[in-house]
Order: C-alpha cells, then sequence, then structure tokens
C-alpha cells in the first residue's frame, strides 16, 4: 500500500534492516514472558515480535520512482558484506520511552552494512539525517510518556542469546496505524531481501 498526493508520486515508508533468526526471537519471547508482570509493565506498547529488527537506516516517504535504484545500490552493498555473527545480547532503554534489547557479534560488520545502507540512500538523492553513531537495538517495548523502565533492563540486562548469523539485508515497508484504534501499532512487512556476501 502505497501513500499518494493528487499531484505527488506515490511514496512507501521504507527502512533497511536486519531481521533476526527465528530462534533469536523465540528466546527473547520466552525471556520476555515474566517482565509483562512486572510494575509498569502493562502500561507500555509492547512491539510484536513480528515486528522486531535491526534497523540499518531509515529512509521516511520513498517516491516509487526511486525505489529500483535505491533497491539496486542495497543488493550491491549486501554484495559487499560477508554475512556475520549475530545474537541479542543484554538490554537498554532511550530515555524513558523505548526499552530495548541489544546485540552482540560481529557489530563492526552491522555498523558498516548500516553506513553503506544509508550511502545507497544518499546516492539516490534520498534526503538522510546527520549520521550517528549505529546502536544496533530490537525495540520492544514503548511508553507514551517517560517512564522508569530501570527494573526492566534489569530484568534483561544478563539476557545471552544464541549465536546466529545475519545472512541478509531486508527493506521493510513500514505500514503506520490507519484506524485510529488507540493502541495500534505499525505493521512492518519485508518488501525485498539480498543475501549478504552473495
Amino acid at each position: 500500500m502505497s501513500s499518494s498526493e493528487p499531484g505527488r508520486p506515490a511514496t512507501q515508508r521504507l527502512f533497511a534492516a536486519v531481521l533476526p533468526p527465528g530462534a533469536a526471537v523465540a528466546e527473547l519471547r520466552t525471556a520476555l514472558a515474566p517482565l509483562h508482570a512486572l510494575p509498569g509493565a502493562p502500561d507500555l506498547r509492547w512491539t510484536s515480535p513480528e515486528g522486531w529488527h535491526f534497523t540499518l537506516a531509515f529512509y521516511g516517504e520513498v517516491p516509487e520512482d526511486v525505489r529500483p535504484e535505491l533497491e539496486a545500490r542495497l543488493e550491491r552493498a549486501a554484495r559487499r558484506t560477508e554475512p556475520f555473527a549475530l545474537r541479542v545480547h543484554g538490554a537498554g532503554h532511550f530515555g524513558g520511552r523505548a526499552l530495548w534489547a541489544g546485540a552482540a557479534g560481529g557489530l563492526d560488520t552491522l555498523r558498516l552494512l548500516a553506513e553503506r545502507a544509508e550511502a545507497a540512500a544518499r546516492r539516490t538523492g534520498l534526503p538522510m539525517e546527520e549520521h550517528r553513531r549505529h546502536t544496533p537495538h530490537l525495540t520492544l517495548a514503548r511508553s507514551r510518556g517517560a517512564a522508569d523502565l530501570r527494573h526492566l533492563v534489569a530484568a534483561l540486562a544478563g539476557f545471552e542469546g544464541q549465536r546466529g548469523e545475519a545472512a541478509e539485508l531486508t527493506l521493510v515497508h513500514s505500514h503506520p496505524p490507519a484506524s485510529g484504534v488507540p493502541g495500534e501499532r505499525p505493521r512492518h512487512t519485508a518488501v525485498r531481501a539480498w543475501p549478504l556476501g552473495g
């Protein structure tokens, strides 16, 4: 589904990501189950496991006529990057607004892939924010206001997922909530995926 206004090309809200392997998703799901009973947890908006991803670059609204060039450049970025070790590890928070699980393994390669995904957009002509050091994370929950997430971070701090391998770069379409139903979450669907080192 694309958004469009009269006289403007249709667009899709896109980002590049590495998706965690199914085994990592299952492990993390099990580790999170007890957290839902902790104080304050029911007030958070928990992301569904289907929406977990390590964002590499957020592109915003991408015109459909620009997408083929972006995809070609992302394919080259994937081909130039070897698969790397990746596991879910520990936790943290961004202020009082987001709880996340971290990553361990080939983080230098993950950051390199993020830089290449950003460069692909810039070379395509998409406006990108100023580059910041990439902090790999899976967003687990969000708060509408500032919440004290420290006890949730502490409960997950010792989490060590199994070692896996990141083997694909995925272009994802983010569908924002459209129904106006309180608490509705964005949906994410994979548009294309390219093997690393392919």
